[in-house]
């Protein structure tokens, strides 16, 4: 049974921590969630497959002067038919053949299918208004685009934000897997090809990590956003979510021509110029901050009307 590790702490630090009365947390495991969803939801669910990581988590409760509604089963089969406001999920995600050898990373099903199977859940299983977050790998083919295959699963009438933290190649996953779960040695070699072939009869060329936000906004034309940011967040990065489906809601509740925008605190413009014939150029304008510790190209044309605005606002501050 895992303790905290990487992704646990990746899914905690991005979980949007609003209150709410119901939360259920899919592959409850031994409660890590669980326990950061203690501090603002009235009522917890956990699901989990394996009898043992169930009794660990109703340890986890009592220890910690905690009671927990923990149900067997998989996934969301145990919950069929009921609703709740919040539901995170750190599930078995990992990519492969199918075969379910290990129940911490593997869920029996081919390829990135847990993920999409997830995620089709959300209209049925969210409350209006109500969040689902998850953690999940996804591939990338040689004949598609992996924003395409990602799009193809995110749920209707749901707003929904795709982050893209890591991209692997095949050979890397398999190694970094097989690490993970102590069979990086010479007698498992087989295993390592027999991983490796499914990638290649499949035509993998990547496979990439990251977490998927989802929010029941009950529109027919929800916005669904996907990027590729393999950079750091500044950390909770669920405050960064949270803001950004505000602004989504703004944006649908008002018309973007109608909002009062400002920059946030931290934005700052990098510029980098050379120095020519006719003096000083400027090459490349960056953006920095905003929530993330990375930086942003940004077209001159738009540095410029910001720096008019900046301008015509200072002026009407001022006469």
């Amino acid at each position: 049974m895992l303790g905290i590790g990487g992704a646990a702490l990746t899914l905690a630090g991005a979980t949007v921590r609003q209150p709410v009365a119901s939360a259920l947390d899919i592959g409850i495991g031994c409660g890590i969630q669980a326990l950061h969803l203690s501090r603002h939801s009235t009522k917890i669910t956990g699901t989990d497959i394996s009898e043992r990581a169930l009794a660990m988590a109703a340890t986890t409760a009592a220890l910690n002067g905690l009671e927990w509604e923990l149900l067997a089963g998989d996934l969301t089969e145990p919950v069929a038919g009921r609703r709740f406001d919040l539901v995170v999920t750190n599930p078995p995600f990992v990519i492969g053949t199918g075969d379910a050898t290990h129940a911490y990373r593997d869920s029996g099903r081919s390829g990135d299918a847990v993920v999409a199977e997830v995620l089709a859940t959300a209209p049925s299983l969210l409350n209006d208004g109500g969040w689902l977050q998850l953690l999940g790998n996804w591939l990338h083919l040689a004949d598609r685009d992996w924003t395409e295959r990602v799009a193809g699963w995110l749920p209707d009438r749901c707003d929904a934000w795709v982050v893209q933290r890591e991209v692997l190649d095949p050979a890397e996953y398999v190694a970094m897997w097989l690490r993970d779960a102590g069979q990086d040695t010479a007698e498992h070699a087989h295993r390592a090809t027999a991983w490796l072939d499914w990638f290649a009869e499949h035509d993998v060329r990547g496979v990439g990590f990251g977490l998927i936000s989802v929010r029941a906004s009950n529109v027919d034309s929800p916005s669904q956003v996907i990027e590729d940011l393999r950079q750091q967040t500044d950390h909770p990065f669920g405050i960064q979510v949270g803001e950004f489906f505000d602004r989504q809601a703004a944006v649908r509740r008002t018309g973007l021509l109608d909002l009062h925008l400002v920059a946030a605190p931290d934005l700052r413009l990098r510029q980098e110029a050379s120095r020519g014939a006719d003096g000083w150029e400027v090459e490349d304008q960056l953006l920095t901050g905003g929530g993330l510790r990375a930086t942003h190209p940004v077209d001159p044309l738009m540095v410029s009307r910001w720096w008019l605005a900046a301008t015509a606002h200072f002026r009407c501050g001022t006469s």
